[in-house]
């Protein structure tokens, strides 16, 4: 079917032409076509330029255009009007009645609007000169609190130089304590050493020597001290160690609590000093809504008060130790020489005793080899008394074997013959006495010689004992560290 008259021309229908490459904003056509739409129904030829093809597809039957507004939703296109496409009659839409009260309530909104310009004129001046007098007030309190807050940085930063300087002067006495002690602890390695080479050159004494003598003793103890002394040094080495770190720790934070106040002395210093004049200011939007603050006034300054508390805790914690390692110092310094000078006595006293039993071990060996040779000299005498006896007693038997080839009657048993057997018999008791003798002689001989050989050996023994100890122990022993070194300050 045709459509007869002209073509539809409103705005809403033929809007102005865009891109084909954009399409339509949603919102604005939401807006325009609001509670709008034909009171006619279009054909399927009514071509809609506006309406882009990508939103919608056509349909096979006949299209319609879908409602705008709610109240025409549900009707159908029997229930619409028709549309007209010749006028034949003028439709009036007003009448004069409307046309002067629109123009009578122009006027009262004009009226209305003229004095709410001019009551908005009046408060606007007021408000600028209220508005210039508050923002200059507060300016200049911003100033005065600003001044206020560079005053407390500035008292802060003098509190922390001066808790920073006396925890530099702390920290460098503590640092030298520990070098005097490591030093002390050092030079007690000699003693020590010198100690225990004397116990193991003593372990090379001989026999009855080898005796756990007070000498022994001593060194033992000597070793115990210069071990606990030691021991006691390490300990309070490992406590001025920890401490100095303890120290560095709190002067770190200190030195960061006032390079952080320095920065902020800075900053604060600068804004005190900006002016509406001043150069480099500027507009920061959205800076007012950040609030980048971790501290109130409060916390802020315990967080200083309590950095400056730790310090002077670390420092009378280091000076007390610093007291202590001079107390441990003179201590161990006294400790030791006292034990030195005990083991060189026991030394002294030992040495006598041993120098004492060599010489009596000498006199001894004296006596002996002379008695030797009284007793070898005794034993040549009796073999010679014992050779002395041969001759008789071959007399005697050679008497009584002549004697016995008298003839006959002749072999009479005379006094002769009777004083011939008790001769025999009396130089075989004689000769049989002095072989006694001799083995008694041998036997005591064997005896002093063992006894000598005794003596000798014991000679032997306390020579390599006094040796030992005078020579080899008491040689390592003339020197000991002075009591300037035991301190530590050599």
């Amino acid at each position: 079917m045709e459509l007869v008259g002209s073509a539809l021309t409103a705005t809403y229908a033929h809007p102005r032409p865009m891109q084909s490459n954009f399409l339509p904003a949603i919102s604005t056509m939401a807006s325009s076509y609001k509670n709008r739409f034909p009171h006619y129904s279009l054909t399927h030829s009514l071509s809609l330029p506006w309406r882009p093809s990508s939103y919608y597809k056509v349909s096979a039957i006949t299209p319609t255009l879908a409602p705008f507004s709610k109240s025409s939703q549900g009707l159908t296109p029997s229930k619409m009007l028709p549309f007209v496409s010749n006028r034949t009659a003028l439709f009036t839409r007003y009448t004069p009645d409307d046309w002067y009260r629109s123009n009578l309530t122009n006027y009262k909104e004009s009226e209305i609007s003229r004095h709410d310009a001019e009551r908005l004129r009046v408060d606007t001046s007021r408000m600028i000169q209220d508005k210039d007098q508050q923002t200059r007030k507060t300016q200049t309190e911003t100033t005065q609190n600003l001044g206020e807050r560079v005053n407390d940085i500035i008292f802060w930063k003098t509190e922390l130089n001066h808790e920073v300087d006396e925890m530099i002067g702390e920290t460098n006495a503590l640092t030298d304590m520990k070098k005097r002690l490591e030093r002390a602890l050092a030079e007690t390695e000699g003693p020590l050493q010198v100690a225990e080479e004397c116990l193991l050159h003593r372990e090379k004494r001989m026999g009855i020597d080898l005796v756990h003598d007070d000498v022994e003793k001593q060194l033992l103890t000597e070793v115990d001290v210069i071990h606990s002394c030691q021991e006691r040094m390490r300990r309070h080495l490992d406590k001025a160690i920890a401490q100095l770190a303890s120290d560095r720790a709190a002067q770190h934070e200190l030195e960061k609590d006032l390079s952080d106040k320095q920065a902020a002395h800075r900053i604060d210093d600068k804004c005190h000093y900006l002016r509406n004049t001043s150069d480099g200011i500027s507009y920061y939007r959205g800076v007012e809504r950040v609030d980048a603050t971790i501290s109130v006034p409060e916390s802020w300054a315990k967080f200083t008060d309590d950095n400056i508390l730790r310090s002077q805790s670390e420092r009378a914690a280091s000076s007390k130790l610093r007291d202590d390692i001079e107390t441990l110092l003179v201590v161990t310094a006294n400790e030791m020489w006292n034990q030195f000078n005990k083991v060189n006595v026991a030394f002294t006293n030992r040495i006598s005793e041993t120098a004492d039993a060599k010489n009596k071990i000498q006199t001894h060996l004296a006596k002996t080899l002379q008695e030797i040779f009284q007793t070898e000299m005794t034993i040549e005498a009796i073999w010679k008394a014992i050779r002395n006896k041969g001759p008789p007693l071959k007399v005697a038997h050679t008497r009584l074997d002549e004697r016995t080839r008298r003839p006959n009657v002749e072999l009479c048993r005379d006094s002769a013959q009777l004083r011939l057997v008790n001769e025999v018999y009396e130089i075989d008791d004689t000769i049989q006495s002095l072989q006694q003798r001799l083995r008694d002689a041998e036997d005591t001989l064997q005896t002093l010689v063992h006894t000598k050989a005794n003596l000798e050996h014991d000679l032997a023994v306390k020579a390599n004992s006094l040796f030992i100890d005078q020579e080899k122990c008491m040689g390592m022993r003339k020197t000991f560290p002075n009591t300037l070194r035991l301190v530590g300050y050599i």
